[in-house]
């Protein structure tokens, strides 16, 4: 059995930065232990399947982590997108995927952007759990809480300066942490860290700003925002809010075209 794989570059106009993505189109479901183990050869922090929708003309979308699959994933889903659009040749200007986090719609954009509309992730303030100082060596303004921690910082030569203990990460409660400060040229910067999930640095990480984006817009008084996610790939990310979505908006290049073999006894389908 052979199957299609692209690796894109999402958050970014060109390759080597941004975060990377693998791609498998899929006519049908693989099991989930094949999809892992793919996902943990790619060794990416994300690895994306999709499978057309029967008489729909949407198309289911999963994800997996080398370690898990997730609920939602941001760079992924800007990755598949790309994909559909520039290298398979989906005729229409926007794209419905059938995800474990509801519909979730990318549009095409100006300029080779995408548009993806997202469901707002709210936050509420929790005291600093105790292990947080320790893990990021510096003492937070706060800490807020929703399927992440996301941790405030006084500016943006903070976050770049931090150096975190991964072990002492993993052992935090929720799935992962996003650091955050106001940006020198853009409205927030952040940086995010996921060993739980097997991702120790995210590159740039979408699923983040459905709770970062809408904290910024309330503490600036403005609905649109500008961010930076700066690792040290580095990404930037348009962030919009209307009502209960978060509209975030990117560019994807495409970094390489493969294809996965599988020996006789991985031949599933």
């Amino acid at each position: 059995m052979k199957l299609m794989q692209y690796q894109v570059d999402a958050f970014s106009h060109q390759v080597f930065s941004g975060n990377p993505a693998a791609v498998v189109p899929l006519d049908q479901w693989l099991p989930d232990a094949i999809m892992q183990a793919i996902a943990e050869e790619n060794h990416l922090s994300e690895t994306a399947f999709y499978v057309p929708a029967k008489n729909s003309g949407t198309f289911h979308l999963c994800w997996f982590t080398p370690a898990v699959e997730v609920d939602l994933c941001g760079h992924a889903t800007l990755a598949t997108a790309h994909v559909l659009f520039q290298e398979r040749g989906f005729p229409g200007d926007e794209i419905a995927f059938e995800t474990h986090s509801g519909i979730l719609r990318v549009k095409k954009m100006p300029e080779g952007q995408l548009s993806m509309d997202f469901p707002l992730r709210p936050l509420h303030p929790v005291e600093t759990p105790p292990l947080m100082e320790n893990a990021l060596g510096q003492k937070p303004l706060a800490v807020l809480a929703g399927d992440d921690y996301v941790v405030l910082f006084r500016d943006e030569a903070q976050i770049r300066a931090i150096h975190p203990d991964m072990t002492a990460l993993q052992r935090l409660d929720l799935r992962g942490v996003a650091i955050t400060a106001p940006g020198k040229d853009c409205d927030f910067v952040a940086r995010f860290f996921g060993p739980k999930v097997g991702v120790p640095e995210d590159p740039v990480t979408g699923s983040a700003y459905t709770a970062l984006a809408p904290y910024w817009a309330e503490r600036l008084g403005k609905t649109m925002l500008s961010a930076r996610q700066v690792s040290q790939r580095g990404g930037e990310i348009h962030c919009g809010i209307e009502r209960d979505r978060v509209i975030l908006t990117g560019a994807a290049a495409t970094f390489m075209v493969g294809e996965i073999r599988f020996p006789e006894v991985y031949e599933v389908l």
